[in-house]
């Protein structure tokens, strides 16, 4: 079979989607994959992240890490994107990175990949839904493979339920939370070691 090559993308403002990243990576890497962790560049004025202690730290953390390019989309056969949501729909530095990706779309190197998503909003009302199927749609103009958890594993229930992907309030991330991102990262893996075969 096809070894998985999982490019995890994220954007996180106050760190609480660095860790949902983090643990997908982890999970993935478990279930066999190569992964590249990434993450979507800052696009906020510099004075507006320096006037929040949690934004600076955070963008500081991630400074380690390195910055999702064209390159890593194209190497990759599976992708799991994780943004907050912003009035209902995925922040503006993700969709700034989405935005130049149309030379790969073009060519057809977006499509027949795997692609799942994660999200976060300030309460589980928020627009984390939307967010999750805003995604989806632009997977789908890629021609890439919608892997959705669904309710396939009972850790998704006990996470509070979204068969989308999963989706959490900012905070540390519990057990049940982190149960249900290995168990998307994990799928994600197997469906694409399966499709890329």
């Amino acid at each position: 079979m096809t070894q998985a090559r999982i490019a995890i993308v994220f954007y996180s403002t106050y760190g609480t989607n660095h860790q949902v990243a983090e643990a997908a990576a982890e999970a993935a890497r478990a279930a066999g994959a190569e992964v590249r962790l990434r993450r979507i560049p800052e696009t906020a004025p510099a004075e507006v992240v320096a006037s929040q202690e949690a934004w600076k730290a955070q963008f500081d953390k991630a400074q380690e890490i390195p910055e999702a390019s064209a390159d890593d989309m194209e190497w990759a056969n599976g992708y799991f994107f994780i943004s907050p949501t912003r009035f209902g729909t995925v922040a503006s530095q993700m969709r700034a990175f989405i935005d130049t990706l149309g030379g790969l779309w073009f060519a057809g190197k977006l499509a027949n990949k795997t692609f799942t998503a994660a999200t976060s909003a300030q309460n589980a009302h928020a627009g984390q839904e939307s967010t999750l199927l805003g995604l989806y749609t632009t997977a789908m103009h890629w021609g890439s493979v919608i892997v959705a958890p669904g309710f396939t594993d009972q850790s998704i229930a006990d996470a509070g339920g979204n068969p989308y992907g999963f989706s959490t309030a900012p905070g540390a991330l519990d057990d049940k939370g982190r149960a249900a991102v290995a168990h998307q990262a994990k799928r994600l893996v197997e469906m694409t070691a399966k499709l890329a075969a």
